[in-house]
């Protein structure tokens, strides 16, 4: 078998984590496929393969990195091969797509159907996470990160930006009374999100020719912002956060936003990729997806519309 089909062997094996799945895959015998990982193994001098105390079959630390290279490999084949065919506008394969845990739930997810739909023979995983995660290291093709962006080792463009808001529920507000300068902020209780600006920075507000800053006071510290709308739902103090976070809440009237005529610093939504290699097409479609896809939801005005407008309605 030549160096490609080894390839396509191994990713399959890896993926499906059995030899016998992989063997009905590929419409082979199951001792062919395992011969298969066993020449690819001697031929780069490594073990890719070991069985785990279940019995399931999973990759070494080189086995992990040779697969992610590989897959690579046979998704820029396949686009050639398309390419040169015609049918470049034809998607396969596997796409990994890195974006924060609460926007992937709240906007990403219920927009892919169409995507999926159009593209009946791509399969998409989805890597839910709110930290910035190396996008090489995890095998992602694709992310979505909101800025500004700083990391070298990412390459994209802007899609979109959402406004920042002073955020709290009708009850919380009853217990401790509407803020009407920034100032008063010193005096409440604040869910701090700690991957925003650092969690302790200070916020600049604008208004007109005028410009103060605060620093939030809390004793809630929160890493992942599901925990800061769950605190904030539960009235347990106000927070400054990105509109899109609480895009269902604001639409129902569940919170509330303050300080209305004053604007903080607004968050931007990036797609990413990582640096030095080359986009895949499924990438790229994704990120279009992205850029321009509209889904009409009468019930939340804060989501209609393009997600790269996601910002406009207020």
């Amino acid at each position: 078998m030549d160096r490609l089909g080894l390839m396509e062997t191994y990713v399959r094996v890896l993926e499906s984590r059995s030899f016998s799945a992989a063997a009905r895959h590929l419409n082979v015998g199951q001792s062919a496929v395992s011969k298969s990982v066993a020449q690819l193994e001697e031929r780069l001098g490594v073990r890719l393969l070991m069985r785990s105390t279940r019995g399931h079959l999973v990759p070494t630390e080189a086995g992990q990195s040779y697969y992610e290279r590989a897959r690579r490999a046979i998704e820029e084949a396949r686009e050639a091969e398309c390419a040169a065919n015609g049918a470049g506008a034809r998607l396969s394969g596997r796409l990994r797509v890195s974006s924060d845990i609460t926007f992937a739930r709240l906007h990403l997810i219920p927009r892919l159907a169409p995507f999926l739909t159009a593209h009946p023979e791509l399969s998409i995983d989805l890597l839910q996470d709110d930290r910035p995660v190396d996008l090489i290291e995890e095998g992602a093709d694709i992310g979505l990160r909101f800025g500004p962006l700083l990391d070298p080792s990412l390459t994209g463009r802007k899609v979109a930006s959402t406004k920042r808001l002073v955020l709290g529920t009708a009850d919380y507000f009853d217990r401790t009374g509407v803020p009407t300068t920034p100032a008063e902020l010193g005096g409440h209780e604040a869910v701090i999100y700690t991957r925003d600006r650092g969690g302790g920075s200070a916020w600049i507000f604008r208004k007109d020719d005028s410009e103060t800053s605060v620093t939030l006071s809390g004793r809630l510290h929160l890493s992942a912002a599901e925990g800061v709308r769950a605190a904030v739902l539960n009235s347990m103090g106000l927070a400054i956060g990105s509109q899109w976070v609480f895009a269902p809440e604001l639409a129902c009237g569940a919170v509330h936003a303050v300080l209305a005529e004053w604007t903080l610093p607004e968050t931007e939504l990036w797609v990413v990729f990582p640096h030095g290699r080359m986009a895949t097409a499924s990438a790229r479609a994704f990120a279009a997806f992205v850029e321009s896809n509209s889904i009409p939801d009468r019930n939340n005005e804060y989501c209609v519309g393009p997600l790269s407008e996601f910002a406009a309605a207020a």
